[in-house]
């Protein structure tokens, strides 16, 4: 289904019950409407970064809901798609933090293949209704993603940025790990603590500490 390690990893979760269940749903939403992302795109996030090359994972609720936005990476967009308003907080922040110049772009596939899985919690939604598909069995799948993460013995980078997302803090027990949390990028909660938060800079702190190589966050056009 996706390509690379998270295949035999994820295995017995395609077969339980609730993913069958989730997958018969997704499939009639598609096929009776408009659904974001693109049916081939859902499972982006796990074919542009395995398991085993994971060092950070940010974590965000579900897909954009807006026509051509969602490419199955949390608050990545599509070259030539407006940024939304959470992406340009977030590229603030990376301007801030370490410099770069804002890209024109807003698509995060280069982060990717850095090792950052860009997880949403949930992977579909219907157009222009946000958090239309919560409750529908993806949050079960996605936590377990987060579980299988936590146990690598590895150290990885968390992210959490706003309430959801540090909500599953609950589910990273592995002390190998850094959890980097703060307010969200959105518009009505970014100046509560999401700028000046430097999690670029943290993380890369980080990584080097335990010997690995930082992430190169810089995004050129």
């Amino acid at each position: 289904m996706i390509g690379n390690d998270w295949d035999l990893l994820l295995k017995e979760e395609f077969n339980k019950e609730y993913f069958k269940n989730l997958e018969n749903f997704v499939i009639t939403e598609y096929n009776h409407k408009i659904i974001y992302p693109k049916i081939n795109e859902v499972y982006n996030a796990f074919r542009y970064t395995s398991y085993q090359d994971t060092k950070v994972v940010i974590i965000g609720q579900d897909p954009y809901h807006g026509e051509n936005q969602a490419e199955g990476l949390c608050f990545s967009v599509k070259k030539g798609v407006v940024k939304p308003p959470s992406l340009i907080n977030i590229f603030k922040e990376l301007h801030d933090d370490l410099g770069y110049d804002i890209p024109k772009n807003g698509s995060l596939v280069s982060w990717t293949k850095e090792g950052v899985l860009l997880l949403n919690a949930v992977l579909t939604v219907e157009k222009d209704k946000p958090t239309s598909h919560r409750d529908k069995g993806w949050e079960q799948f996605t936590d377990e993603i987060i579980k299988l993460l936590n146990q690598k013995k590895e150290p990885i980078v968390f992210i959490l940025w706003g309430s959801y997302a540090r909500s599953k803090k609950k589910l990273i027990t592995n002390k190998e790990h850094y959890i980097i949390e703060s307010a969200h990028p959105s518009p009505l909660s970014a100046y509560n603590g999401f700028f000046g938060s430097r999690p670029f800079s943290k993380t890369n702190n980080f990584l080097i500490s335990k010997g690995l190589k930082p992430i190169n966050w810089e995004i050129k056009d």
